[in-house]
């Protein structure tokens, strides 16, 4: 049995109505979620430490199975573009997050969404967020990123694809992309896995007020929208 669920159309309605909107010109993600969530999402191998759940792979972006809104995020730690260890719960809790999953800096899409983030940042960061992209790109990916697009926010390797995993966005990548993504990420991709593009804002928590995903990779949250969902809902932060 399936249930079927939308992401925060009210949120969206608001941001709208704020950036004088009277269409939403990007559909609104319809997800299919096991009833049994959390077991769809992961599932025990009675080989395994039962502390240590085991992440069952969507072949396709549509069957992912996300963290809900209200939900807060897992425990992570990540590098960053120097190779350093970066706790990204330590981060949260220092002022209201935008966080972003992007494939990589080989997607013109997502290389894009970057820019677009980065003559963002001013006003988001006048707001009193913070901005942080996480990717599967090896951490030497990332600098590249950064340098060649002058991004001045924080960008995190995901490179395994664990972080991936936790927040339910991973799933199996199609075969075009199994040769490259060993050398994306420094050969830690082993299970050759693309997380679906993804916008969250958390407050300092760690709670999940607000995210956008959409299975085609090819869509994404444009900053405009962005900047007014960030706008309605900060003081909730």
């Amino acid at each position: 049995m399936k249930m079927m669920r939308t992401i925060n159309p009210q949120a969206l309605l608001s941001a709208m109505a704020i950036a004088g909107m009277s269409t939403f010109l990007t559909p609104a993600i319809t997800l299919a979620q096991d009833n049994m969530d959390k077991e769809n999402k992961m599932e025990m191998s009675s080989g395994m430490n039962m502390d240590e759940p085991m992440y069952r792979i969507p072949e396709k972006p549509e069957d992912i199975s996300p963290l809900l809104i209200g939900e807060s995020i897992p425990t992570v730690t990540l590098k960053d573009a120097t190779g350093m260890a970066f706790d990204l719960n330590k981060a949260v809790a220092s002022k209201p997050t935008i966080l972003v999953f992007y494939r990589g800096g080989w997607c013109p899409y997502c290389t894009k969404q970057l820019s677009g983030l980065q003559e963002l940042t001013p006003e988001l960061e006048k707001m009193g967020y913070q901005l942080l992209a996480i990717s599967t790109d090896s951490p030497e990916g990332l600098m590249e990123s950064a340098n060649e697009k002058q991004l001045g926010y924080t960008l995190l390797s995901d490179a395994d694809l664990q972080v991936s995993k936790k927040f339910g966005l991973a799933y199996k990548a199609p075969k075009g992309y199994w040769e490259m993504l060993p050398k994306t990420t420094g050969g830690m991709n082993k299970d050759l896995l693309l997380p679906v593009p993804s916008v969250f804002i958390l407050d300092k928590a760690g709670k999940i007020h607000y995210e956008y995903i959409n299975p085609d990779f090819k869509q994404r949250l444009s900053p405009e929208l962005l900047k007014a969902v960030a706008t309605t809902i900060y003081n909730e932060l």
